[in-house]
């Protein structure tokens, strides 16, 4: 349903008939269209969570933890294009955090919560700032860094005329290193 017209073709109603189940057997699992999207995204967010655990723990120094895990996060988009467009490309309604399946703000669930620990991890380091809304500012960074990167390959693909073809991993190191520099050199511990 969400690969034929996307989030605006989902209703309980639309799931109940395509289930086979009756609407009040929908609307007591349910209780409105946010909840049920949020269900639909647990599993995508916990195999994203996942992944980027894997690929970070195969490391010990902060800063390859950062460059593995926006690895993993790009690839998991670009391997999962239909998921990765559902849970990070479509404005939806929220649930309530006791209703959804992943946790927002657990580290072990929610990918982002889990890429913020590993900037404040870096951030006790003492090589940057260990202030609450500069390790904000860094995630925020350098998750829209890498989430751009992974959006415009999904949407544009190697063989837009508009951008002139680099190979995706020497892109990648690129964009990955630029973020890290300019989070260095923008929050050095002063």
């Amino acid at each position: 349903m969400i690969k034929k017209g996307g989030l605006g073709e989902i209703s309980l109603r639309k799931v109940a008939e395509l289930a086979g189940y009756s609407t009040t057997v929908v609307y007591s699992l349910f209780e409105d269209k946010a909840m049920l999207i949020s269900q639909a995204m647990g599993e995508d967010l916990l195999e994203l969570t996942n992944a980027m655990r894997r690929a970070s723990e195969a490391h010990s120094n902060p800063l390859d933890r950062l460059r593995a895990m926006g690895r993993a996060y790009v690839d998991f988009g670009l391997k999962h294009p239909d998921e990765y467009a559902f849970v990070f490309m479509q404005k939806r309604p929220h649930a309530p955090n006791e209703v959804a399946r992943v946790q927002h703000g657990d580290p072990a669930e929610d990918p982002y919560a889990f890429s913020r620990t590993l900037f404040a991890q870096w951030a006790a380091t003492g090589e940057v700032s260990s202030v609450v809304t500069d390790v904000d500012l860094m995630t925020q960074i350098y998750w829209e860094g890498i989430h751009g990167f992974t959006a415009r390959q999904l949407v544009m693909g190697p063989d837009d005329p508009w951008f002139p073809e680099v190979p995706n991993d020497q892109h990648l190191s690129a964009l990955i290193e630029v973020l890290l520099t300019g989070l260095v050199r923008h929050f050095a511990v002063r």
